[in-house]
């Protein structure tokens, strides 16, 4: 445990950003400068994780902060390996090469260019995150809700503070050497691999199809009158499957 008790009584840090402007530009992270998150930095951010909402506010979750020690070295070392690998598979079952991916630049060139150099550098993140869900149930569909709200309050709060992140499933080849290195228990079901670290790059807006395309009225595929973008809204080309739901 860290012996920082000056944090104890350090008020939150102000944001210089209003919550609806970190909802809309908070993107996915995975260039990061090569310096450390101070501890009242990250302090903060896992307080937002913390005020995470949960059914019946079981409070289940909880987060192993990897940052410099050597445990924390092994472990970012062992998610990298798992990270290149499942990287260097996707890059060729989608042939990111290909098509418009010869083209440098192309959306599909720079995505592929921005993945290989995240993968390559993953062991020298700033900080890793991995939040876990305590499972007090049988698995379900639906115990997302206990984790996945604080995961998004910590790329939020990461924001606010002039930080960035990303989530990935990274950790899913290495989790069995990666729960034997931490001691994470067998209940605890870990949901995702989090980067953080400041961005070597700016912030939003992100970029989403448009309202009329994925919010819907009193009826299924009937976009509501109201459902229109704010004006100067950027679409992206991508977007939800096409796949027709019977």
């Amino acid at each position: 445990m860290s012996g920082d008790n000056y944090l104890s009584n350090l008020e939150v840090a102000e944001s210089q950003i209003s919550l609806l402007e970190g909802l809309c530009t908070t993107r996915a992270i995975r260039r990061y400068r090569d310096e450390p998150i101070p501890d009242a930095v990250l302090r903060d951010i896992l307080f937002a994780a913390t005020r995470g909402p949960s059914g019946s506010n079981r409070q289940p979750y909880r987060f192993v902060v990897l940052t410099d020690s050597e445990r924390a070295k092994q472990a970012k070392s062992l998610i990298a390996t798992s990270a290149q690998e499942f990287w260097a598979a996707k890059r060729k079952n989608d042939q990111y090469d290909e098509r418009s991916g010869a083209d440098p630049n192309s959306p599909k060139s720079r995505m592929a260019r921005t993945m290989q150099e995240y993968v390559d550098n993953f062991s020298e993140v700033p900080a890793l995150i991995l939040p876990c869900l305590v499972r007090y149930r049988d698995p379900s569909p639906m115990e997302g809700a206990s984790i996945y709200p604080s995961v998004q309050n910590i790329l939020l709060a990461a924001r606010a503070l002039g930080y960035g992140g990303v989530i990935t499933g990274f950790h899913g080849g290495v989790e069995p050497q990666l729960r034997d290195l931490l001691e994470i228990p067998d209940q605890a079901f870990i949901a995702c691999t989090l980067t953080l670290g400041k961005p070597q790059g700016g912030h939003g807006p992100v970029r989403r199809r448009p309202m009329s395309e994925l919010v819907f009225g009193d009826q299924w595929g009937e976009s509501p009158q109201w459902a229109v973008d704010p004006p100067g809204t950027r679409h992206t080309s991508a977007g939800p499957p096409t796949k027709e739901v019977v």
